[in-house]
Order: structure tokens, then sequence, then C-alpha cells
């Protein structure tokens, strides 16, 4: 499987979906929780190319973007060769 790492705010609604997608694929991920800050912010910032919105998701290092994003590739069929599924 491959190393998933998950940006995320408490009370996000894009965030739950997020994590909800990657749980239906029975997928595990490192979530960062930086709803107060702190140097995990700015490392997101600094990997998401000064994205600030969440959840900012990277799948073996690459930056997939948000939740939008990662619902996207799910569509179009992508998410699973992404995911090593």
């Amino acid at each position: 499987m491959a190393k998933i790492e998950i940006y995320t705010k408490a009370f996000c609604p894009y965030c739950s979906r997020a994590k909800n997608l990657l749980a239906q694929k029975g997928a595990e991920f490192e979530e960062f929780d930086i709803t107060m800050g702190g140097p995990k912010r700015q490392e997101m910032l600094d990997r998401a190319n000064g994205g600030t919105t969440v959840p900012q998701i990277f799948i073996d290092g690459n930056h997939v973007g948000g939740s939008d994003e990662l619902v996207a590739l799910e569509r179009d069929g992508k998410l699973d060769a992404m995911l090593g599924a």
C-alpha cells in the first residue's frame, strides 16, 4: 500500500469526506491535525506550494490536492492504482 499523509482540521467536512473515502478503500493514512497551527501547518504550506485549505493529501510524497481532487481521482478510476490496490 501507498504511504498516505493527510493534513486536516477539526470539524472540517471536506477532511471527513476524504478520510471516509480512504477508509472505504481500506487505505491506512497518517493524519496531521493542524487545527491549532504549529510546525505541521508550516510543513503543509511548504509541501502544498502554499495551499492553505484542508485537507491537503499526499500519496507516496506526491501532492494530490484536497478532497475534491481525491474524489475526482476515484471518479476517473485512478485512485486504486495510486493506492497500490
